[in-house]
């Protein structure tokens, strides 16, 4: 058990230092340590919010403003399917919470049944996607009146996918301005939070959150509405950027306009059919540029169904305006002059460069499924990060010189022994949170004071069996040798149970319960490297060395 070939000594070695190289850049210069990334690629401890300061910023789903988009859609949907089955109706209403429709013939009404049931929306409620299912809509009949109304347990769940959708594309948009380490996971079932570290000022960043992304080519309608002009049918009215921009000027820094202010500015009537329409959802790219004029622009490219689509349209209506609309408002609104064929074009709005970069990167990430808005932002001060940092070393430092004494009081030799075991441990911990880029926050510095405590509890089961080994009449070697291979078992039961509580741990919880989880299980599966590994060579080559008749433990 004692004997170990030279290539496993090698082996040992080689991971001692591997590790000592990867979390030196933790303690080198700022000069230093941009040489070891540039170089090396080998980077120090990503510092969380907590740690180094920067914004936090939380987003709500709102509720509000999707039942709208679903009443919205729901109505179209209603209208086309009708049509389709060229059933009559009249009155398609919003009511709260849902959407109503007469048709106007009672002998179409099973017709209109069977068409209109397919417009309920199955959705997957179940835990872990197992495969519950719900309606998003709940459907009425009386007499040839039809009622829809939004299912609480289906709007749950749309809520549910958005969020999941939202995650993916926050992440995009964020990582597309360059913003390093950012942390964006869920929070409760409607709300994401964003921590942005370093970041001290998070208002060049918050336009990139706010909108939804929702880019849109409308025709506009033949008959602008207003005055005595009724609102023409399939047409919405929606206000253009520049008259937005000036009421925006016009309010408070920060303050958005209200719905109500944005209905009482100049608006274009748009059409909202989907022969008049092409979505932007069919974008492949998006990035900001310049025009003839110097002006800031957007350009964008299609795929091949994108393309395809709009080309159509705009072939089709060749010297008639179209509106380019993103997140409800016209960026712009050109005269179509010949077919775009190509699958590509441009945005131009009277952007500023920050704009076009912002909205490249919203349009390159996709559309959010649900509009959120923020409900807490708060930043941290570098200042209060570096202090947590200086009470968090101090705690660890303190911990360790503790945990120390406690093994070389009661084990003498031994003890030093495991104490150089357990700087190892540390060490190897500090070097696979560096090299994995893991995030090291508060709760994490906990966490690596309970991983040197855990570390401790298994050498002192090791050396408490072979103590008891020794008193049971055992040689020294015997004793050494039993009191490993039987602690064994119970070191490895010990950690392991920790190890699945840490993963629970990390996938139920958020935030800083996440920033302990992945801490202590990291620390966990060094301890159980070191703890056997490296104290048994360790003991191995003074029993090489010395050949003892005695154990003084």
């Amino acid at each position: 058990m004692f004997h170990y070939p030279r290539w496993k000594i090698i082996l040992i070695l080689a991971a001692v230092l591997i590790s000592a190289l990867v979390a030196l850049p933790n303690v080198l210069s700022t000069n230093a340590k941009q040489y070891a990334a540039e170089h090396f690629g080998l980077r120090p401890l990503t510092l969380g919010l907590d740690l180094q300061g920067g914004s936090n910023i939380l987003m709500e789903v709102d509720h509000k403003d999707l039942i709208e988009k679903l009443q919205q859609q729901l109505s179209s949907d209603i209208r086309t399917t009708l049509r389709d089955a060229k059933v009559g109706y009249s009155g398609i209403a919003r009511i709260e919470n849902g959407v109503t429709v007469r048709v106007s013939k009672p002998e179409d009404v099973t017709k209109a049944r069977v068409e209109l049931e397919k417009l309920l929306q199955p959705l997957d409620a179940g835990l872990f996607s197992t495969g519950v299912r719900v309606n998003l809509y709940k459907l009425s009949v009386v007499d040839q009146q039809f009622t829809y109304l939004i299912d609480p347990s289906g709007l749950d769940a749309k809520v549910s996918a958005a969020i999941t959708t939202s995650l993916k594309i926050m992440e995009n948009r964020v990582n597309g301005r360059g913003t390093t380490e950012p942390v964006i996971q869920q929070q409760g079932k409607d709300r994401i939070v964003i921590q942005l570290p370093g970041v001290q000022d998070p208002d060049s960043l918050k336009k990139i959150f706010e909108g939804t992304g929702k880019l849109s080519f409308n025709l506009l309608c033949v008959e602008q509405a207003g005055g005595t002009n009724p609102l023409p049918p399939d047409c919405k009215a929606v206000p253009q950027k520049i008259d937005v921009d000036k009421l925006k000027a016009s309010k408070a820094k920060g303050v958005e306009p209200t719905e109500a202010e944005l209905k009482t500015l100049p608006q274009l009537w748009v059409q909202t059919s989907s022969r008049s329409t092409v979505d932007g959802a069919d974008l492949t790219d998006a990035q900001p540029s310049f025009g003839q004029n110097n002006e800031p622009l957007v350009t964008f490219s299609f795929n091949q169904k994108g393309a395809v689509r709009f080309g159509k349209l705009t072939a089709d209506n060749i010297d008639k305006p179209f509106a380019i609309i993103l997140d409800d408002v016209v960026m712009s609104d050109p005269v179509i002059r010949s077919a775009i064929l190509g699958g590509s074009g441009q945005i131009s709005g009277n952007f500023s460069i920050e704009e076009t970069n912002n909205l490249s990167v919203i349009l390159r990430s996709g559309a959010l499924p649900a509009k959120l808005n923020i409900v807490e932002e708060r930043t941290v001060g570098p200042s209060l990060g570096a202090d947590s940092i200086q009470a968090g070393l101090v705690a660890s430092l303190a911990g360790l010189v503790f945990v120390m004494i406690f093994i070389m009081l009661p084990y003498g030799f031994f003890g030093l022994i495991a104490n150089l075991a357990l700087l190892i441990n540390l060490l190897m911990l500090i070097a696979i949170m560096s090299l994995f880029g893991f995030t090291l926050t508060l709760p994490g510095i906990a966490g690596i004071v309970l991983t040197l405590g855990m570390a401790v509890d298994s050498n002192v089961l090791i050396y408490e069996r072979i103590r008891e080994e020794w008193r049971n009449g055992r040689t020294a070697m015997g004793a050494l040798e039993t009191g490993f291979k039987a602690a064994l078992a119970t070191v490895i039961d010990a950690n392991v149970t920790t190890l699945i509580a840490a993963i629970v741990l990390f996938g139920v919880g958020s935030g800083p319960i996440r920033g302990f989880a992945v801490t202590l299980a990291v620390g966990i599966i060094t301890t159980m490297f070191t703890a056997f590994t490296m104290t048994r060579f360790f003991v191995a080559m003074w029993v090489k060395r010395n050949r003892p008749k005695e154990i003084n433990l």
